[in-house]
Order: C-alpha cells, then structure tokens, then sequence
C-alpha cells in the first residue's frame, strides 16, 4: 500500500514515557489520518528531555512529509515542544501578538491573574503559523520546512489535553492536512474478521499468498488469547472504493478458513454464541471447573435472556455438593475425565432448565501434568464433548479454555459467521 504522504505521530512527555500515562492521543490522531488516506509510519514518544525532543523531529523530518505531536506546550519549565522544533531547524521563538492577546483575554474571562510564564505559549518558531485554541492557554504551531528535491515538510504542534487538542484538530489541522492531501483524495478502510480453533501458523497456510508484503488489499495476523484477527486494509478513493477492494479478499478469507471465522470488528466468541442462542430461541447455563467462571462473565455482557447462569466449582467437594451420583463418577474415572464433564453438563442443563448445559472440566493439577481439559455440552439431541491438552503461556490458560468451551457451543449451534 503506498500514499502520498506518509506521516509520524509524535507525543511528549516525562509521564508517557514512564509508563504513568497511557498515550490515546497518537492512536486517536492515527485513526483520523487513515480517514483521509494519510499512512502513518512511526509513532514516537518523547521525554521532557531538550536533546531529545530536538532529535525526534529532526529524524521526523527527514523520513516521512508531516508530523503532528502532542504535549509540550505549556508554560512550565518542562514544556519543550516550542524550542525543540525552534532550534531544531534553526527557527528562533518570536513573541506571537495576537497570541498573547488571546492568552491573555482567557484569563481575565476567568477572573484570574496571568502568571508571568504564561507569556512563553505566545512565542513561536520563526515563520509558524497559529493554530488557535479557543478554550486553553496553548495555541499551536504549524511550519512548514523546505526540503532540497523533496516535498516540503509540514510540522502541526498541539496540546497534549485531548479535548483542546481534538477541537484544534477538527477546526484547524484535519481540514490543512486534507487539503494537503486534496491532490490525490484516498481514504485507508479496514475490516476484521476474527478467527478461533487452529494456531496463527496453521491458519497462516489455509491463505495461500493472501499475507504477502505488498500485496493489495493488505491482510494483517495478530493473536490476542488464542483469537486470532485478520485486518484487512485497502486505499482508494472513498469508503465505497476501499469496501469493493477488500470484497473478494473477505470472500476468499471465508471460503478458505469456514467455521473457524465467528465474527467481525469488535466481536468476540461469548457475541457469536448469544447470537445463535438468540437466533434459535434458545438458552444455555454453565457449571465452569476449569477456567475460573470467565464463560458466565463474557456470557452475562453478551447475552440477556438466553444466557440463565450457573456455578464455577473449585474442588471434589463443591463437585460431590453440586452433582448427583458425583461420588460414583469421582470413584470410577475421577474429576479431570470426560466423564466428569459429561455429569456437570447434565446436571446444570436440569438445574437451570436449559436447553443447553456446559461444562469446563478442571485442569491437571500442575502444569507438568500432560493431561487433557475436557468440555462438555448437553442439549436437545444428546451429549457433545471434546478435550484440549494443557498447553499455551500461564497468563492465557484460563481464556483459552473459556473460549475452547464457548467454540464448542458455537459449532454445535451453527458454525460460522457470514
């Protein structure tokens, strides 16, 4: 995929590089320059550190043609932004009039005296342009810099407040960048499936050629807790272009792969498996041994009426409690057996009077242990049960087997999403 203008998001500030602050802003930027067809090449974060400011948008300026950052614009000593860009490009700071007007007028609409250092978010790199700010303190700056045999380069500084910065966005910057870009109109759209039941490489095989670099539309692989998300990406002249780009790359992802795709963009199995309860008419209640009562915790948020509820058991005790001849079926085959699964799943099917019942057997005891969890589903037509052997990263093992377990009522109820 390739655009005119490739772009860097560049965010500023001691409490993002220190991990005490998320950074939404250079997300949030970067999805707004897609919808114009702007790629984004690089997101940098940034100390409150001079050098180091001076350095980032000297390298910005050299590989892509625009830079927009956050933060930095304040009157404190540790607002760097203005005099990083000024002397990065050898642009002294000038005191900005109307600018300093405007500061001004802000704090006497508010009844309150103007610190002397506010005076310093008025002075801006030599030939910058204001970018207003109508509700904060911190005006903008946009630059553009000359580059031999290039394209020029194209700085917009905002502040790092995110409601300031979006309403500078929306009246100011969104619509220069466009205009920037108004040579050659695209947007970027992008559409996910999501996938489960087979490993990132084994799925990556069933596409023959369709995750090449530089192929058109683009497919992208990224696994989150065994679902794996494939991100189609096309450019082209408008939403309705992008959508005919990515259609027979979508057909092809659904002809190749079948059942293992359960839905699009935000779902995520516990959706899939209240749509197809709800489609049919139908509920489910869960007795969850093994993965810690996830399934009855995604179920409660995705479904209303069709999901009843259910228990999470911890021990052969709370088993012998709750199952009838429990006792009987720990003696003969013990509680990490499909047998096992098979009771928990009749006896919360009747409990709740379901027309489904789950189970999630419990794990081996250790993770040496290379026994299998087991799954089992009760329902109108009799029992189906399947087992997965105890594998995959501590951190994932109770979400992949809450998923296994929601997989197994997918498929039993319809498979596939269209």
């Amino acid at each position: 995929m390739n655009t005119d203008l490739h772009a860097e998001v560049i965010a500023i500030g001691d409490e993002l590089t220190s991990g005490q602050r998320l950074d939404t802003n250079s997300q949030w930027i970067s999805e707004r320059l897609g919808e114009m067809g702007v790629r984004t090449l690089f997101h940098t974060t940034v100390a409150d550190d001079l050098p180091s400011n001076i350095r980032a948008f000297q390298v910005a300026a050299d590989r892509v043609d625009l830079v927009v950052c956050t933060g930095g614009l304040g009157p404190t000593a540790d607002d760097l932004t203005r005099q990083a860009i000024a002397e990065a490009f050898d642009r002294p700071l000038q005191r900005d009039a109307d600018a300093l007007a405007h500061i001004q007028n802000l704090f006497a609409r508010r009844s309150r005296p103007m610190p002397e250092s506010n005076h310093v978010q008025a002075d801006f790199p030599a030939g910058s342009r204001v970018i207003p700010n109508p509700h904060g303190s911190a005006p903008g700056i946009d630059l553009s810099l000359d580059r031999p045999q290039r394209t020029p380069h194209r700085i917009f500084a905002l502040p790092g407040v995110p409601a300031e910065m979006r309403e500078m966005w929306f009246a100011t910057v969104g619509p220069a960048i466009s205009f920037l870009a108004s040579g050659s109109p695209r947007v970027i759209r992008h559409q996910r499936l999501k996938c489960f039941g087979v490993g990132e490489s084994d799925l990556e095989k069933m596409l023959p050629d369709l995750i090449r670099r530089g192929r058109t539309p683009t497919v992208g692989i990224t696994v989150s807790q065994a679902t794996i998300t494939l991100r189609v990406t096309a450019l082209a002249a408008d939403a309705s272009a992008c959508q005919e780009l990515m259609a027979p790359t979508l057909d092809t992802i659904r002809q190749c792969l079948g059942d293992l795709v359960f839905g699009e963009e935000d779902d995520e199995l516990q959706h899939a498996v209240a749509r197809k309860l709800r489609e049919r008419g139908e509920t489910l209640a869960v007795f969850d041994w093994g993965a810690g009562g996830l399934v009855a915790h995604w179920l409660s948020e995705a479904a209303s009426d069709e999901f009843l509820g259910g228990a999470v058991l911890r021990s052969d005790r709370a088993f012998l409690q709750r199952i009838d001849q429990g006792a009987e079926v720990l003696a003969s085959h013990g509680a990490h057996s499909r047998q096992a699964a098979e009771a928990m799943a009749r006896q919360v099917q009747e409990d709740f009077g379901a027309d489904w019942g789950l189970a999630i057997g419990p794990f081996p005891v250790d993770q040496q242990d290379q026994g299998d969890v087991h799954f089992a589903l009760a329902g109108p037509s009799g029992m189906a049960t399947t087992a997965s052997p105890y594998t995959g990263h501590p951190d994932i093992l109770l979400a992949k087997a809450a998923k296994q377990a929601l997989n197994l009522v997918r498929k039993k109820l319809g498979g596939s999403e269209g």
